[in-house]
């Protein structure tokens, strides 16, 4: 089993949502997050700097001082190791735009999962119509 941890955009939420559950993954966990990527500043600074270099003097040193969080969602979902490449796709298809701060994707190993109402264990608690091996 692996866990998929992905960083989205706010607004991509509710598009992501729906091509996962289209795509037959509707048990997922998602919440609100702030953070920031490797870029030092915003896309519109860079661009703007590359226009008009002679700014640059007088702007950069204002903005080393003002790193600013950006709101984001982290979507969190376990599979099994066999629909993690399926699962990776979806959220690339919807959430890539080819710009700064589409996100990023993190595969983790997930070493056991128990499901506490049956006690179903490993793929069997991750899979809605699983039944199976249970936790003694």
């Amino acid at each position: 089993m692996k866990e998929v941890i992905a960083i989205i955009r706010m607004n991509k939420m509710h598009e992501t949502k729906e091509a996962l559950i289209k795509a037959g993954f509707p048990g997922f966990n998602a919440v609100k997050v702030a953070g920031r990527g490797r870029q030092a500043m915003e896309a519109e600074v860079v661009d703007a700097l590359n226009k008009h270099p002679e700014d640059a003097s007088e702007v950069l040193p204002l903005l080393a001082h003002v790193p600013r969080l950006i709101p984001k969602r982290l979507v969190s979902l376990v599979v099994p190791d066999e629909l993690v490449k399926e699962v990776v796709n979806t959220i690339i298809k919807v959430n890539q735009t080819r710009n700064a701060g589409d996100g990023k994707i993190f595969v983790v190993p997930v070493l056991d999962s128990i499901r506490i109402r049956t006690r179903e264990k490993g793929n069997f608690a991750i899979d809605e119509m699983g039944s199976g091996m249970f936790f003694a």
